[in-house]
């Protein structure tokens, strides 16, 4: 089995509204879930380095057991950068969420390629709550986009509307999701919600990133 690329924010700030980052348990649940299968995992983030982080709670076990990792420790304070990576090593990239996702993802033309050249060599695309901000302007070799007419899931605009964030974030991920041919479901607020079409995986909120790497786990089995 190749190894898996978990895909972290460079982006510190949420507009005027105060600091951001990658959310920890959406790398941490995910990590717990393949680690713990003896999958190797690689950190990248847009600007490479120490990426910053929200959501730090290390009274959650699988935040401490991941932020105490030696091995992991080392990568997350020494994230690659996109030109670091060659695609052909991993059988999946995995784009956790967070705020800070929404400014440096969507038009990351390096994160684009890798997510297309992994995806289109047989390998999974996995993506939770913000996270799936990455894949609204991915386009595959034949022209269309990664996710057009696939089953797709992403941060509600009712979530945003609950942590008054939708009039900071640059758009609304459920509605660019659609706009970009994505057939998206959701659940109630902070019900976990994975969508799994073929090879790409999404899940709706900090509590589906458990099972958004449960789905991602199952596919590397096949």
């Amino acid at each position: 089995m190749k190894k898996v690329l978990f895909v972290l924010t460079s982006h510190g700030e949420k507009g005027n509204a105060g600091s951001t980052g990658y959310h920890l348990g959406e790398v941490s649940h995910p990590w717990k879930v393949l680690h713990d299968a003896g999958v190797e995992i690689d950190l990248v983030s847009p600007r490479g380095g120490e990426p910053p982080v929200d959501g730090f709670d290390l009274e959650d076990p699988a935040n401490k057991e991941f932020w105490n990792h030696p091995v992991y420790q080392e990568k997350r304070i020494h994230t690659k950068s996109p030109k670091e990576i060659t695609p052909s090593d991993y059988s999946a990239i995995y784009f956790a969420g967070g705020h800070g996702t929404m400014w440096d993802f969507p038009d990351n033309q390096e994160l684009q390629e890798l997510t297309k050249t992994i995806y289109e060599s047989g390998g999974i695309v996995g993506a939770v709550c913000h996270g799936p901000s990455a894949l609204v302007n991915v386009t595959l070799s034949n022209g269309s986009k990664l996710i057009a007419g696939k089953r797709v899931n992403g941060f509600s605009n009712e979530e945003e509307e609950i942590v008054k964030l939708e009039g900071v974030v640059p758009f609304l991920l459920e509605n660019k999701l659609i706009a970009s041919g994505g057939k998206y479901s959701k659940s109630a607020p902070w019900n976990s919600h994975v969508e799994v079409d073929e090879r790409l995986v999404t899940g709706q909120n900090p509590q589906s990133a458990k099972a958004v790497g449960e789905a991602i786990l199952s596919l590397l089995k096949k």
